[in-house]
């Protein structure tokens, strides 16, 4: 209040030169005067002030004031929650986005970050370069976590197996020598894969009484009815069952019909007449192979006797040469 008093006092001092009251009077004139650019009726929603050139220059309630650089220039904008990489801080004047650390990606606050940019690891709400002893690096998380446990070749943490060592098979993250219940080892994936067993379908109708392919001329035959396989198992899922059955069954006997029992004659004729013929065909072909067996034996024999004669013709020449004129003189 005393403050208040000594600046009135301090005016009226002033203003008795004319020429200082006026330009006093002009002074609180320019710090009242409007800026024309101003507007309250902004029509982006969150704003409550704003101005052509900077965009929002103050928000409503519960909207945190945003400035986006466009060049040179920074447009304030009014939004319900931060963008990335920025945090929002509450006060009573004002609520506003900050930028996060420049290590982070995203954060909750100033001290706490949430997601690394890369060459960063996330330990703790700190980005740093390196993980604490006991933690190695995940570049898929940005994050230091715990090393693989000991039956994993590769792991997203200690809880995530991807890869086992040779011999184990994966299984939702874990590794395992034997299979849970209903799942069966494949070699090739090296993965814990689900049992697959056998489904058949409905069995069909039971076939006409029959014997020998024959529906007539017998008292005794047999009935059969069949099913399809739907599903055939994995190596370890259960097997199919029996896919086709056989009964007894009796009828009353009955002659077949002259036509079929003259067919049925003829069927047997016609088989004995091939086997027949099969068997002259393969007794003349033995015939032949034996003839020509001969002949060759003939062949070879005169051939021995030809040279035999030979050889004899030429060793008698020799024992009979006839003796020259000189060889009777000196006798």
């Amino acid at each position: 209040m005393q403050l208040q008093l000594i600046s009135f006092v301090l005016i009226i001092l002033h203003c008795m030169d004319y020429t200082g009251c006026q330009q006093h009077s002009s002074s609180r004139h320019r710090q009242h005067k409007p800026i024309s650019s101003v507007s309250s009726g902004c029509q982006q929603g969150g704003c409550l002030t704003c101005s052509d050139y900077n965009g929002c220059l103050s928000c409503k309630p519960r909207f945190f004031m945003h400035l986006e650089r466009i060049g040179m220039k920074q447009i304030g904008v009014c939004m319900t929650s931060c963008p990335p990489g920025f945090y929002g801080t509450r006060s009573p004047e004002r609520n506003t986005c900050t930028k996060c650390r420049s290590e982070c990606d995203s954060c909750f606050n100033k001290n706490f970050c949430t997601r690394c940019r890369a060459g960063f690891y996330l330990h703790l709400g700190k980005c740093q370069e390196n993980c604490p002893e006991g933690l190695v690096r995940s570049d898929t998380q940005r994050e230091c976590v715990s090393k693989c446990p000991a039956e994993c070749e590769l792991c997203v943490n200690s809880e995530m197996c991807t890869r086992c060592r040779p011999g184990l098979y994966q299984h939702n993250g874990r590794c395992h020598h034997v299979c849970p219940e209903d799942y069966e080892p494949n070699d090739k994936l090296m993965e814990c894969t689900p049992q697959v067993h056998c489904e058949v379908g409905e069995w069909s109708e039971w076939s006409p009484c029959s014997r020998s392919g024959r529906t007539c001329g017998f008292k005794r035959g047999q009935e059969t009815r069949t099913r399809l396989v739907l599903q055939y198992p994995s190596p370890f899922g259960q097997p199919c069952p029996e896919i086709s059955e056989i009964k007894e069954c009796l009828v009353k006997r009955r002659k077949c019909p002259a036509g079929r029992r003259k067919n049925e004659r003829k069927d047997r004729r016609n088989r004995n007449n091939r086997k027949d013929k099969e068997n002259q065909e393969g007794r003349r072909e033995r015939k032949r192979e034996r003839e020509r067996e001969r002949e060759r034996d003939t062949g070879e024999r005169e051939n021995s006797d030809n040279r035999n004669k030979t050889e004899h013709r030429h060793r008698r020449g020799h024992d009979t040469d006839p003796v020259s004129p000189e060889e009777g003189l000196v006798q």
